[in-house]
């Protein structure tokens, strides 16, 4: 199966789709974390200079604070720097708090606690300095130059703290950028990868849908058609789940039970309570083995349905496994009791047919032989009386005796060929390969006696050897040369032609159209002929075209012709032009 036709597929498909998304929703929070982090960062790092300006304003009062006192002599310009000591210490331990994680400033921030208590001290020594009795100007004025050299050094370590924050954010704000530069790019890209394949997925599912509904259209109108099939068919169906132990009954299932669809649970106890009490044991070996067999053969029950009817069922079934190595045994059970009556009936008729059979040959032999015995004493006296007391008898009486020869002489040629029909019914055939050239000289011979006399030329082309009943086919050309003969011209000799060929069955319209192969001979002849349209009755028996003063015959001959063709799996016609002869086709199977 192809892979886009599969349901694996969508499988790929959908796992793709939701790594894709954890990888979108990876970036995008390695994203947010980055802006976060950046984010924190610049906002440390405003906070961090201003706690540094602070930090500088907060020594800045110390230092004026002491620079007021000093030129007014008034304590009140000593409380900012009375409290800067404590506001300085705040300030630093802040920004200790907010560089923590930076080394360098940390360092900075080190030495700038130095010259803090080193900018204190000399602040502090010179106060101490003024307030003593009888201080020196030089050295008052020599601290206050170290202390402005002290602040100056602030200023400048605070500003390079300033500017080592403002690097630090200069490049977390450079790695920032770098990811949001190729973050945008790449998130599109997964989304539209995403979209794609959420868009195959999506035309796949509804053609999906589509076939599904097809499909689902389709078993619903089969599994109607199912059901009408078992009820037209007479049979039902029934499944066995092998692995859950479970049966399944079709509705018609139950309506060979005589019971209605559904009516009662599907499973083996139910089923068996209909079961003919003498069929019971047959049925339980049959399907005791059920489980370890792939197969159950044919076998025939019976069932007592509800109103008491005996009825004839044939069930067999098979193991197919549907989907997960999940194997179902299924069955069909048909009611087969036409059939069987059909048989019981076949079988009487069969014996009936048997019966007619023996008397028939009782009949044949009564015709063989206590028939002909009183018509041989007949022709006997009637011989005698002529020979010896013809002359004694009256016109009349002569006339009556002349009747009598011709009546028995037709009786005896009717019985001969009634026993040469019913000979042509018998069910032994010995069927052998047969020279029809030899069996055709064999019927010359058998009629040299009217070839002669009617000076009839016969006149043949090669004809092949058939399997067939030589002895049948012999007569066959006896009969219908021999009507050749009795009906040809006066003071014409007859001609009778026997051509050969091989032929398919759809090239002559009264054969079946099946394209099998036929062997066809034709016998035609130049004599009196006969209307088409009695081209079937002829074949009738005891059919004559003719009064039997014209020509002599008992209307047998041709019906005799048909039944050994028919005994051959072949056809016979005939064709006639009135007045210009007539055409016998003969049609074997080709074997």
């Amino acid at each position: 199966m192809q892979l886009h036709k599969s349901p694996l597929f969508l499988k790929i498909i959908f796992i793709v789709s939701l790594a894709i998304i954890f990888f979108i929703g990876a970036i995008t929070f390695k994203h947010i974390t980055v802006l976060k982090k950046t984010s924190t960062w610049i906002s440390k790092s405003y906070e961090v200079n201003i706690e540094l300006e602070r930090l500088l304003s907060h020594v800045k009062d110390a230092e004026t604070g002491q620079r007021g006192y000093l030129l007014s002599k008034n304590k009140s310009f000593l409380k900012p720097y009375d409290d800067s000591n404590e506001e300085i210490k705040k300030s630093y331990k802040r920004v200790a708090e907010l560089t923590v994680n930076s080394r360098a400033q940390q360092r900075n921030l080190k030495k700038l606690q130095y010259l803090i208590s080193r900018h204190l001290n000399y602040l502090s020594k010179t106060l101490y300095l003024v307030e003593s009795k009888g201080y020196n100007e030089k050295i008052v004025s020599t601290n206050l130059v170290t202390g402005k050299e002290a602040m100056d050094s602030i200023r400048v370590e605070i500003e390079e703290m300033i500017t080592t924050q403002k690097n630090l954010l200069q490049y977390r704000q450079n790695d920032y950028n770098s990811t949001m530069n190729y973050t945008p790019l790449l998130i599109y890209l997964t989304l539209l990868i995403t979209l794609i394949l959420i868009t195959i997925a999506f035309i796949k599912m509804n053609r999906d849908v589509v076939l599904l509904k097809n499909t689902v259209h389709t078993l619903s109108v089969a599994i109607e058609v199912n059901n009408l099939s078992e009820i037209i068919g007479n049979f039902g169906s029934w499944q066995l789940n092998l692995e859950t132990g479970t049966y399944t009954f079709s509705d018609n299932q139950y309506r060979l039970l005589g019971c209605e669809p559904q009516s009662f649970e599907a499973c083996a106890h139910e089923y068996l309570k209909f079961i003919h009490p003498d069929d019971l044991e047959i049925l339980t070996e049959k399907t005791q083995n059920i489980k370890s067999h792939n197969i159950l053969p044919p076998f025939t029950y019976r069932i007592i349905r509800e109103n008491g009817e005996v009825r004839y069922l044939k069930s067999m079934g098979q193991i197919v496994t549907i989907s997960s190595d999940n194997k179902t045994f299924i069955g069909t059970t048909r009611d087969i009791t036409s059939e069987i009556d059909d048989q019981i009936l076949t079988e009487e008729r069969n014996r009936e047919l048997e019966s007619n059979n023996k008397e028939l040959s009782a009949f044949n032999y009564i015709a063989s032989h206590d028939l002909q015995e009183p018509l041989r004493k007949i022709e006997t006296f009637i011989s005698r009386l002529v020979s010896k007391d013809f002359n004694n008898i009256s016109a009349s009486g002569q006339q009556y005796v002349g009747s009598i020869q011709k009546s028995t002489n037709r009786m005896r040629v009717l019985i001969e060929d009634l026993l040469q029909f019913s000979r042509t019914n018998k069910t032994e055939k010995n069927v052998v390969n047969a020279d029809l050239n030899y069996l055709l000289e064999n019927a010359k011979h058998d009629l040299a006696q009217a070839i002669e006399e009617k000076k009839a030329i016969i006149q043949s082309n090669n004809l092949p050897t058939l399997h067939i009943i030589p002895f049948q086919i012999q007569q066959l050309f006896i009969n219908i040369i021999g009507n050749s003969l009795k009906y040809s011209k006066k003071d014409v000799a007859p001609i009778i032609k026997l051509t050969y060929s091989q032929i398919v069955s759809n090239e002559e319209e009264f054969l079946p159209n099946t394209h099998h192969c036929y062997h066809k001979i034709a016998i035609e002849d130049n004599g009196i002929g006969f209307e088409q349209e009695y081209a079937k009755n002829i074949f009738v028996l005891f059919n004559r075209l003719h009064n039997k003063n014209e020509y002599q015959g008992t209307g047998i001959g041709l019906a005799i012709c048909k039944k050994i063709v028919e005994n051959h799996k072949g056809f016979i016609t005939a064709k006639g032009n009135l007045g210009v002869g007539s055409q016998f086709n003969i049609y074997l199977p080709v074997e």
